[in-house]
């Protein structure tokens, strides 16, 4: 998870899902993290994990996007500097539930584990 994170600080979300994703994914596929977890089961608990990932850069610069749709909207009555500031509670609640997910994959497999 941590080389999606840094990979998310120089490449935008498309080619991280397009040529990271199918590099990464038989390789975790194969690990065992000590979870339990069948090959699906996991696929499925690590696409969510990079999914909160890829939602997590939307908010942080250099490729945050919602960063600039809110200075966009606010017609340079708000630095971008107090833009960047005021997102670092969401950011952070982000990250307590990645790490919530990661801890508690049963958080992430619920829904997933009702489907036939």
């Amino acid at each position: 998870m941590g080389l999606i994170f840094v990979l998310g600080f120089f490449l935008e979300w498309i080619e991280i899902s397009f040529v990271v994703l199918p590099l990464v994914a038989p390789v975790v596929e194969a690990l065992d993290f000590g979870l339990g977890l069948s090959g699906q089961g996991l696929l499925v608990w690590f696409a969510i994990l990079v999914a909160i990932n890829l939602q997590t850069s939307f908010l942080t610069p250099p490729f945050g996007y919602a960063l600039f749709y809110l200075k966009g909207i606010t017609a340079g009555q708000v630095s971008i500097g107090t833009i960047y500031r005021s997102i670092l509670p969401f950011v952070g609640l982000q990250l307590a539930g990645l790490v919530l997910c990661m801890l508690f994959p049963a958080l992430v497999l619920w829904l997933p584990g009702l489907m036939p």
